[in-house]
């Protein structure tokens, strides 16, 4: 069983993707259990939900969730999600 992290120690409970390159006036969100996206092109928002499933693969393959991951090991499956 995952291990929690301990009372006060910090936490991430979700991430917030936010694309600007959005020229067209298409509106783009997408929503999962650890991210909400908005906006960008559509060549943007497509790599931020490839980085989105990327993650939420890789936390599964540890068998946590994001509130059982400490923050720190949060952040090193986003970088490891984010490179291509």
């Amino acid at each position: 069983m995952a291990k929690k992290p301990k009372k006060g120690e910090p936490r991430v409970l979700g991430f917030i993707g936010v694309g600007l390159d959005n020229e067209d006036g298409h509106r783009r969100v997408t929503r999962s259990d650890e991210f909400f996206l908005i906006g960008g092109s559509a060549d943007t928002h497509e790599r931020m939900q490839d980085t989105a499933v990327r993650f939420g693969e890789a936390l599964r393959n540890k068998g946590k969730t994001l509130r059982e991951a400490s923050a720190e090991e949060a952040l090193d499956l986003l970088r490891e999600s984010m490179e291509d």
